[in-house]
Protein backbone atom coordinates (compact mmCIF):
# COMPACT_ATOMS: atom_id res chain seq x y z
CA UNK A 1 0.00 0.00 0.00
CA UNK A 2 1.10 3.47 -1.00
CA UNK A 3 2.66 5.36 2.29
CA UNK A 4 0.46 8.58 1.36
CA UNK A 5 -2.67 6.88 1.45
CA UNK A 6 -1.96 5.36 5.21
CA UNK A 7 -0.76 8.66 6.19
CA UNK A 8 -4.55 9.95 4.58
CA UNK A 9 -6.43 7.20 6.11
CA UNK A 10 -4.86 8.20 9.52
CA UNK A 11 -5.06 11.68 9.52
CA UNK A 12 -9.13 10.89 8.08
CA UNK A 13 -9.31 8.50 10.92
CA UNK A 14 -7.91 11.24 13.49
CA UNK A 15 -10.10 14.35 12.05
CA UNK A 16 -13.31 11.74 12.51
CA UNK A 17 -12.19 11.02 16.21
CA UNK A 18 -11.32 14.16 17.36
CA UNK A 19 -14.97 15.49 16.03
CA UNK A 20 -16.51 13.04 17.54
CA UNK A 21 -15.11 13.18 20.27
CA UNK A 22 -16.09 16.97 20.58
CA UNK A 23 -20.03 16.12 19.40
CA UNK A 24 -19.96 13.72 22.60
CA UNK A 25 -18.36 15.93 25.04
CA UNK A 26 -21.16 18.90 23.59
CA UNK A 27 -24.04 16.83 24.06
CA UNK A 28 -23.31 15.14 26.67
CA UNK A 29 -25.50 15.91 29.99
CA UNK A 30 -24.41 18.61 32.65
CA UNK A 31 -23.79 17.57 36.33
CA UNK A 32 -26.88 19.89 38.14
CA UNK A 33 -26.12 22.41 39.96
CA UNK A 34 -27.73 22.82 43.34
CA UNK A 35 -28.78 26.25 44.83
CA UNK A 36 -26.93 27.20 48.37
CA UNK A 37 -28.98 27.63 51.16
CA UNK A 38 -30.50 31.43 51.87
CA UNK A 39 -28.61 32.36 54.69
CA UNK A 40 -30.75 35.18 56.73
CA UNK A 41 -29.35 39.20 56.87
CA UNK A 42 -30.27 41.33 59.43
CA UNK A 43 -29.85 45.15 59.67
CA UNK A 44 -31.62 48.04 57.88
CA UNK A 45 -33.87 47.49 55.04
CA UNK A 46 -33.85 50.37 52.44
CA UNK A 47 -35.58 50.10 49.08
CA UNK A 48 -34.52 51.48 45.68
CA UNK A 49 -36.12 51.92 42.46
CA UNK A 50 -34.19 51.89 39.24
CA UNK A 51 -34.49 52.06 35.60
CA UNK A 52 -33.09 48.80 33.59
CA UNK A 53 -30.41 51.17 31.62
CA UNK A 54 -28.96 51.58 35.58
CA UNK A 55 -29.03 48.22 36.58
CA UNK A 56 -27.42 47.16 33.44
CA UNK A 57 -24.65 49.46 34.66
CA UNK A 58 -24.36 48.06 37.83
CA UNK A 59 -24.37 44.80 36.87
CA UNK A 60 -21.25 45.11 34.26
CA UNK A 61 -19.31 46.82 36.83
CA UNK A 62 -19.67 43.87 39.85
CA UNK A 63 -19.11 41.47 37.28
CA UNK A 64 -16.15 43.14 36.31
CA UNK A 65 -14.97 43.76 39.28
CA UNK A 66 -15.61 40.05 40.13
CA UNK A 67 -13.87 38.80 37.28
CA UNK A 68 -11.39 40.87 37.98
CA UNK A 69 -10.71 42.46 34.47
CA UNK A 70 -10.57 45.33 32.22
CA UNK A 71 -12.68 43.74 29.15
CA UNK A 72 -15.47 41.57 29.86
CA UNK A 73 -16.25 38.23 27.77
CA UNK A 74 -19.46 38.90 27.95
CA UNK A 75 -22.11 41.66 27.03
CA UNK A 76 -25.33 42.41 28.82
CA UNK A 77 -28.49 44.42 27.58
CA UNK A 78 -31.66 45.25 29.28
CA UNK A 79 -34.73 45.49 27.05
CA UNK A 80 -37.55 43.20 27.55
CA UNK A 81 -35.54 40.49 28.18
CA UNK A 82 -32.34 39.86 29.65
CA UNK A 83 -29.73 39.66 27.11
CA UNK A 84 -26.39 38.11 27.09
CA UNK A 85 -24.00 38.51 24.13
CA UNK A 86 -20.68 36.08 23.89
CA UNK A 87 -18.47 34.78 21.18
CA UNK A 88 -17.19 31.12 20.80
CA UNK A 89 -14.12 30.20 18.73
CA UNK A 90 -14.92 26.91 17.30
CA UNK A 91 -12.40 25.71 14.51
CA UNK A 92 -10.97 29.18 13.36
CA UNK A 93 -13.90 30.41 13.40
CA UNK A 94 -16.12 33.31 15.77
CA UNK A 95 -19.44 32.01 16.11
CA UNK A 96 -21.51 34.75 17.85
CA UNK A 97 -23.97 34.24 20.61
CA UNK A 98 -26.94 35.63 22.05
CA UNK A 99 -29.31 34.34 24.97
CA UNK A 100 -32.35 35.86 26.13
CA UNK A 101 -33.65 35.57 29.56
CA UNK A 102 -36.75 35.90 31.64
CA UNK A 103 -35.95 37.32 35.21
CA UNK A 104 -37.92 35.56 37.83
CA UNK A 105 -37.19 36.77 41.12
CA UNK A 106 -37.32 34.12 44.14
CA UNK A 107 -39.21 34.51 47.67
CA UNK A 108 -35.08 34.96 49.07
CA UNK A 109 -34.49 37.83 46.41
CA UNK A 110 -32.07 35.85 44.19
CA UNK A 111 -32.59 35.85 40.18
CA UNK A 112 -33.27 32.83 38.04
CA UNK A 113 -32.63 33.68 34.36
CA UNK A 114 -34.66 31.20 32.57
CA UNK A 115 -33.61 30.53 28.92
CA UNK A 116 -36.39 32.25 26.48
CA UNK A 117 -34.45 32.08 23.28
CA UNK A 118 -30.87 31.40 21.45
CA UNK A 119 -29.27 32.52 18.51
CA UNK A 120 -25.53 30.67 18.11
CA UNK A 121 -24.86 31.80 14.16
CA UNK A 122 -27.31 30.18 12.11
CA UNK A 123 -27.00 27.17 13.78
CA UNK A 124 -30.36 25.61 15.60
CA UNK A 125 -27.74 24.24 19.22
CA UNK A 126 -29.51 22.99 22.78
CA UNK A 127 -29.72 26.14 25.14
CA UNK A 128 -27.87 23.52 27.89
CA UNK A 129 -24.87 23.04 25.57
CA UNK A 130 -24.53 26.38 24.92
CA UNK A 131 -24.80 27.17 29.00
CA UNK A 132 -22.51 24.55 29.96
CA UNK A 133 -19.67 25.80 26.82
CA UNK A 134 -20.24 29.24 28.92
CA UNK A 135 -20.13 27.52 32.17
CA UNK A 136 -16.55 26.05 31.13
CA UNK A 137 -15.10 28.96 29.28
CA UNK A 138 -16.00 32.03 31.68
CA UNK A 139 -14.87 31.81 34.84
CA UNK A 140 -17.89 33.35 36.65
CA UNK A 141 -17.84 34.58 40.56
CA UNK A 142 -19.15 32.33 43.11
CA UNK A 143 -22.29 34.66 42.64
CA UNK A 144 -23.27 33.30 39.81
CA UNK A 145 -24.34 29.81 38.63
CA UNK A 146 -24.46 28.63 35.26
CA UNK A 147 -27.51 25.63 35.42
CA UNK A 148 -27.49 23.96 31.90
CA UNK A 149 -30.09 21.10 33.28
CA UNK A 150 -32.64 23.99 34.14
CA UNK A 151 -31.88 26.23 30.86
CA UNK A 152 -31.08 29.10 33.65
CA UNK A 153 -28.61 31.65 35.29
CA UNK A 154 -29.06 31.54 38.89
CA UNK A 155 -28.16 34.71 40.34
CA UNK A 156 -27.52 34.70 44.21
CA UNK A 157 -27.39 38.03 45.13
CA UNK A 158 -27.43 36.83 48.75
CA UNK A 159 -23.61 36.10 48.41
CA UNK A 160 -23.00 39.82 46.45
CA UNK A 161 -21.86 41.94 48.99
CA UNK A 162 -21.62 45.79 48.14
CA UNK A 163 -20.50 48.75 50.43
CA UNK A 164 -19.37 48.48 53.40
CA UNK A 165 -21.30 44.74 54.11
CA UNK A 166 -24.19 45.70 52.84
CA UNK A 167 -26.26 42.83 50.76
CA UNK A 168 -28.62 43.00 48.18
CA UNK A 169 -32.25 41.08 47.36
CA UNK A 170 -34.21 42.09 44.54
CA UNK A 171 -37.89 42.38 45.34
CA UNK A 172 -39.08 42.93 41.90
CA UNK A 173 -38.02 43.18 37.78
CA UNK A 174 -40.57 44.84 35.22
CA UNK A 175 -38.34 45.03 32.30
CA UNK A 176 -41.05 46.05 30.11
CA UNK A 177 -42.27 49.10 31.92
CA UNK A 178 -38.40 50.02 33.01
CA UNK A 179 -38.60 49.01 36.62
CA UNK A 180 -36.60 46.92 38.83
CA UNK A 181 -37.08 47.27 42.77
CA UNK A 182 -34.39 46.08 45.29
CA UNK A 183 -33.85 46.01 48.71
CA UNK A 184 -30.72 46.87 50.34
CA UNK A 185 -30.12 45.76 53.90
CA UNK A 186 -27.35 47.77 55.85
CA UNK A 187 -26.64 46.05 58.99
CA UNK A 188 -27.28 47.92 62.12
CA UNK A 189 -23.13 46.81 63.86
Amino acid sequence: MNKWKVAFCALAGAIIVLITTIIILATSPADEVPIPPVTNAEGSVLLVETTTKDFEKLALKYLKEALNTETLPIAIAMKDQIQIFSEVIAFGVVVPIQIDFEPIVNEEGNLHLKYSKIYVGKLDIKPSMVLNLLDETIDFPKWILIRPNEEEIFVDLSQLTVAEGSKVRAREIDLRNDRIVLEVIVPNK
